[in-house]
């Protein structure tokens, strides 16, 4: 994921990556200029900075509509909550269209959508295999499986087994047993959420997180740009890699080197390549992706972490994304950039 730098550094550390926030669920200040509302969301932390809060929003209502935003999202769209609307449709084996929310259609057609464009590097139906290999929702030993249980979890999966419309908002799953995971897509669209809630507020300069998935707008109070630091991705140690300063974008990371098991000598990734049904077994370290929505810059830099440093770049290329790749190397780490990237880097 990504540090954010404000003056002093606030850190949080997360789950599996690397981010640092202020932690609990509380608001931190009372004044009505740089605001930092925090808490706990989808297993993971969330961080909100507000330069100015306007007259007539009070610091508690703002935290409440923000926590009613998030239990939303995590009622419609949370593995581990068995009555939201993916729990329920990963358990129905009806094949004709179950309805849900509009929220969730949408996140499940641009997944879907990301999936055409990548080859099925994305893909929300890699469930069965990630619990698998130990990395999912399901209680088992992280241990490697054998080819007969890759091919047959392999078989369970699939984008192309999956349909989603958007009037009248329903999912549709082609095979009885296809489950849809959106952890790497969520939390970016919880981030759009609340952004979309601070602009209905007409709060106009902030930063949002959650577990690392950050959108900014606006000018800090001091008039500049929001700064964000990109952590090299070495387990042993914390440095910041790269910063870069963000208005108007959102930005997301994906990385491999925060979860994983070794056996046999030979360490495996949670990172998982839908089409081989196995980890990653390339060098890239971690992808860190700029978008305007963080619900794709979430997407596409899992995407991208699948397909690795070579595919990977190629495709960022192809599709003008701003992405940072860090891979690992004898001597360390070596970065590469997207050109469209490089021009976040000169802001």
């Amino acid at each position: 994921m990504t540090r954010i730098l404000f003056s002093p550094i606030l850190w949080l550390s997360w789950l599996h990556f690397f981010i640092f926030f202020i932690a609990g669920c509380t608001v931190a200040d009372q004044s009505r200029d740089d605001v930092t509302i925090a808490g706990t969301t989808m297993g993971t932390n969330y961080s909100i900075k507000i330069s100015r809060l306007p007259e007539g929003l009070s610091q508690e209502k703002l935290q409440k509509d923000i926590h009613s935003t998030l239990e939303r999202i995590n009622d419609q769209m949370s593995t581990y909550r068995p009555k939201s609307e993916i729990s329920r449709f990963n358990r129905s084996r009806d094949l004709g269209w179950f309805s849900v929310s509009a929220d969730t259609a949408r996140v499940v057609r641009t997944a879907m959508l990301i999936s055409m464009e990548t080859r099925s590097a994305f893909d929300v139906t890699v469930s069965p295999l990630v619990n698998l290999w130990g990395f999912g929702p399901e209680s088992r030993d992280r241990i490697v499986p054998d080819n007969e249980e890759i091919k047959a979890a392999k078989a369970k999966t699939g984008s192309r087994k999956l349909k989603a419309r958007l009037s009248p908002p329903a999912l549709r799953k082609l095979h009885a047993d296809l489950k849809v995971d959106l952890s790497a897509i969520a939390k970016g669209f919880g981030v759009d959420k609340v952004a979309g809630l601070l602009d209905k507020h007409g709060i106009v300069s902030y930063l949002v997180e959650i577990g690392g998935e950050i959108r900014a707008r606006g000018l800090k109070k001091d008039g500049i740009n929001w700064t964000v630091g990109i952590e090299r991705p070495d387990p042993d140690q914390s440095m910041i890699q790269e910063v870069i300063s963000l208005r108007n974008q959102a930005l997301a990371t994906s990385g491999d080197y925060r979860n994983f098991f070794a056996q046999g000598g030979k360490r495996y990734s949670h990172t998982i390549d839908p089409t081989t049904g196995r980890p990653v077994e390339h060098g890239l370290a971690s992808v860190t992706v700029v978008a305007d929505q963080c619900m794709l810059a979430d997407a596409w830099a899992t995407a991208l972490m699948v397909l690795g440093p070579e595919r990977g770049y190629q495709l960022a290329v192809d599709q003008d994304l701003a992405a940072l790749f860090i891979v690992k190397a004898q001597e360390g780490f070596v970065q590469k950039t997207t050109s469209v990237f490089e021009k976040i880097l000169t802001l």
